[in-house]
């Protein structure tokens, strides 16, 4: 892992500041979004990207979520919400080997607000359960338009 961030850091010395986050989003990024539970891979991470964008020509003395905007980098929480909603989609429509059903029950109410495919919620007792990505996915899948679903 150190050894990735110092091979990032001697192409960012060659390069603008723009191709230089386009060379951890591609060789970094995307490689692992670890689970709620795992605090210090999540941690651990968190410290790459945030010693990745102070290293960046001009950008030392910003803020993390500053530099972030304007790289257009996303947080580890952002990129895991992303991607848990982005598999909800892919079963949802069918494009994965995994039916929906597996996971989730559609609710028949005709009169929700927002779109047309909402997830039951079922009850939840245990502190385990809840960050199951069937159960962690739903609210945000909930909260989707209409039009987002249709795509």
């Amino acid at each position: 892992m150190h050894l990735q961030c110092r091979c990032i850091c001697r192409l960012q010395r060659l390069h603008k500041r723009n191709s230089s986050s386009q060379i951890y989003c591609s060789a970094w990024a995307p490689h692992y979004v670890p689970a709620r539970g795992h605090h210090g891979d999540r941690s651990l991470l968190e410290r790459v990207q945030h010693r990745f964008t102070r290293m960046v020509p001009g950008m030392k003395q910003l803020s993390y979520h500053t530099r972030l905007a304007q790289l257009g980098l996303w947080t580890l929480e952002e990129r895991r919400h992303r991607a848990d909603l982005l598999e909800v989609f892919r079963l949802y429509k069918g494009l994965s080997l995994t039916p929906f059903c597996r996971y989730f029950r559609l609710s028949h109410v005709n009169n929700t607000r927002g779109h047309s495919a909402k997830v039951l919620k079922n009850h939840c007792s245990l502190d385990l359960r809840r960050f199951f990505f069937s159960v962690r996915v739903i609210d945000r899948w909930n909260s989707l338009s209409q039009h987002v679903i249709d795509c």
